[in-house]
C-alpha cells in the first residue's frame, strides 16, 4: 500500500470567517497529486462554518476538516473542552493532538496525550500526533531520547497496530513560528529515526505511517522537504493563513 501524503493547516488562534471563505474559495481550484490529503484545522469556533462552506462549495474529497485539540473524556463537567462526539457531529475527520504549545503552555503530559489519541481512535478520528524537541535538547543531542519518550506512551496505550490510523507530525520546537527550519537532511534524519523507532515494534505498520514535518514550512522550502524519503507532508502554521502560499505547499506534496 502506498503511503499517503498529508498537508495539514494549523491556524492556531488565528483566522476569522473571512479566512474561511478565502481558503475554501482558494482550494476549489487546487490540483493535488495522487494520494495526497489536505486538512484544514481552524480554531474551534470556525469549525462549523468551515464544514458548511466546504460542503456548499463541493470541495475535493481529498480536503478534510480537522480540530486543533480534543478532550480525552467522553463528556461531563469539563468546562471549555471539546469531545470526540462533538467533532463527529461536525463531520471533523482529523484532530491535532500533543502540539508543543499544548505540552508547554497547558502542561499536557505524554500520558494525557496518549489518552487523547486513544479517545480519537475509538471515535474514528485520525489523530495528528505532534512530537518534537527543544533547542536545548537538540543542542545536547537528546532529540532521539525525547522523541522516543513522547512516542512510547502512545504505543503502550493504543498498541502499535493502531498506528496504521495515526499521523505523526515532527515539529522541532525551536523551528515553530521562529523562521528557523531544520535543514532537509536534518529533518530526514529525524524522520528516519521515528520510522525506525516504530519499526522496532512493527515494521509493516511503520512503513505506512505518514510522517509530517512542521516548523516554518513555506512555499520556498516545501518542495525540498517533501522530496525526502521519510517526509510525507507537513503541518503548516503561519503559511497556512495565506491561501496562495498554502496552495503551493499542498501542490508540492506527493504520495510515496
Amino acid at each position: 500500500m502506498a503511503r499517503r501524503a498529508i498537508v495539514a493547516a494549523n491556524w492556531k488562534m488565528n483566522g476569522d470567517l473571512a479566512l474561511v471563505d478565502t481558503m475554501v474559495s482558494g482550494l476549489k481550484s487546487i490540483k493535488l497529486q495522487e494520494n495526497v490529503n489536505v486538512v484544514i484545522c481552524p480554531s474551534s469556533p470556525y469549525l462549523s462554518a468551515l464544514v458548511v462552506k466546504a460542503k456548499a462549495e463541493k470541495l475535493n474529497a481529498a480536503i478534510s476538516i480537522g480540530a486543533q485539540n480534543v478532550s480525552e473524556h467522553k463528556n461531563g463537567a469539563f468546562t471549555g473542552e471539546i469531545s470526540t462526539q462533538m467533532l463527529q457531529e461536525l463531520s471533523v475527520k482529523f484532530v491535532i493532538i500533543g502540539h508543543s504549545e499544548r505540552r508547554s503552555c497547558y502542561k499536557e503530559t505524554s500520558t494525557q496525550i496518549a489518552h487523547k489519541v486513544n479517545a480519537a481512535l475509538i471515535a474514528g478520528l485520525t489523530p495528528i500526533l505532534c512530537i518534537g524537541e527543544s533547542e536545548a535538547e537538540r543542542a545536547t543531542e537528546q532529540t532521539e531520547t525525547v522523541l522516543a519518550a513522547q512516542l512510547q506512551p502512545v504505543i503502550d496505550e493504543v498498541g502499535i497496530e493502531k498506528f496504521i490510523d495515526v499521523v505523526i507530525a515532527y515539529e522541532p520546537v525551536w523551528a515553530i513560528g521562529t523562521g528557523k527550519t531544520a535543514s532537509s537532511e536534518m529533518a530526514q534524519d529525524t524522520h528516519q529515526f521515528i520510522r525506525q523507532f516504530l519499526a522496532q515494534a512493527n515494521e509493516s505498520v511503520a512503513a505506512k505511517v505518514p510522517l509530517l514535518y512542521g516548523g516554518s514550512v513555506n512555499a520556498s522550502n516545501c518542495e525540498e522537504l517533501f522530496a525526502q524519503a521519510d517526509i510525507d507532508g507537513g503541518l503548516i502554521g503561519g503559511a497556512s493563513l495565506q491561501a496562495e502560499q498554502f496552495k503551493i505547499i499542498c501542490s508540492a506534496a506527493k504520495g510515496k
